[in-house]
């Protein structure tokens, strides 16, 4: 193909976007249609994993802001959690707070949290502004701690069901619907900062903040407001959890768990947050999806210790997988399949 019918070519697809456009919107469309039938038809089971999914995704649309969009490492995303989560149960069993109380209370904390964790990214980059973050893991869980073991709450701090209207939040169903809500709200909102201006600063930040500096960027100013948002969302995931399984506990908060974020962010695609709700859904699916493939095996329940140490490797290997074979995540992939999908229908469709 000559020159000039490349160029036409690619005039043709850019005056005809329509198909693209359209084939979005159906797709979009039937992704609702089928998240709202889903809890009408899924086992308690299913709507757990559901649960999880729709959790994990507001922590790691949060993080894919800070790290993927920004640039800014972390690995204090379950210190985080933790303090959304022991906000919630320390004012509930302190003041008896009702969840319209702790959930705004959560996401403060969390926005202090970052607005103090995030000066150091104001003179540390890469390796040395994680390490920063670590201590962020490492200082909440000792106070959690400190608090457990100063109630007596040695199994964990106990929550009741939010209620509201005279209604108790507490069937998986109800649970479902809540949580979905919630990460399409995350979603939204980090959708909308992404493709303003302030998304546009974060996108300098990570590709040279001297040259973000020099077209006049408040560099300082925005990497503690991405630390800020990022943190407050991550609370607020930690706050649901917390309602969401009735009690709060240390041990949940484990440093394995941040790695489990930073694994989702780099399987679903770096600085995408559709990205970020693949690799969440992937990371939360593939322990059972190994647990359920090992039990397979003939004398299984004999290897059974095995099956968590294998679940731990996994997520290292698949990691490593990503970041040699696809760089892009799960979302490069897609975007490549489609993109074959696409040029297979317009030769079929006798374009040039």
């Amino acid at each position: 193909m000559s020159d000039a019918d490349t160029i036409l070519t690619a005039a043709k697809e850019r005056a005809n976007p329509v198909p693209s456009v359209i084939t979005r919107q159906i797709l979009t469309a039937c992704g609702i249609v089928v998240l709202l039938a889903f809890p009408l038809v899924a086992r308690p089971f299913a709507l757990d994993i559901a649960c999880q999914i729709f959790l994990a995704a507001i922590g790691a649309l949060s993080l894919a802001l800070l790290t993927g969009i920004a640039g800014q490492v972390s690995l204090g995303h379950a210190g985080l959690l933790a303090a959304g989560a022991f906000s919630v149960g320390i004012l509930y069993h302190e003041l008896a707070a009702p969840f319209w109380v702790t959930i705004p209370v959560a996401a403060i904390t969390g926005a202090l949290f970052g607005l103090i964790f995030g000066l150091p990214s104001l003179r540390l980059r890469g390796l040395y502004l994680a390490v920063s973050t670590l201590a962020l893991h490492f200082v909440v869980v000792y106070i959690g701690g400190e608090y457990e073991a100063l109630r007596s709450y040695s199994a964990g701090v106990v929550i009741d069901p939010p209620k509201a209207f005279g209604y108790t939040l507490q069937d998986s169903r109800s649970w479902y619907l809540v949580l979905l809500a919630a990460a399409a709200i995350a979603y939204w909102l980090c959708h909308n900062l992404l493709h303003s201006g302030t998304g546009r600063a974060w996108g300098a930040l990570r590709s040279n903040e001297t040259v973000a500096e020099a077209l006049g960027i408040p560099v300082a100013r925005y990497k503690l407001l991405v630390f800020v948002i990022s943190s407050s969302m991550t609370a607020v995931a930690g706050a649901l959890f917390a309602y969401y399984r009735g009690f709060v506990s240390i041990e949940a908060f484990s440093l394995y768990l941040a790695i489990q974020y930073i694994a989702m962010i780099i399987i679903g695609g770096m600085g995408s947050l559709v990205g970020a709700l693949l690799g969440a859904a992937f990371v939360v699916l593939m322990p059972y999806a190994i647990e359920t493939a090992a039990l397979t095996i003939p004398n299984a329940n004999q290897y059974i210790g095995s099956i968590f140490a294998l679940i731990y490797a996994a997520f290292g290997g698949v990691m490593i997988a990503f970041l040699m074979f696809e760089p892009h995540g799960l979302i490069g992939l897609l975007r490549r399949l489609m993109s074959r999908q696409n040029s297979r229908a317009q030769t079929g469709s006798g374009k040039p």
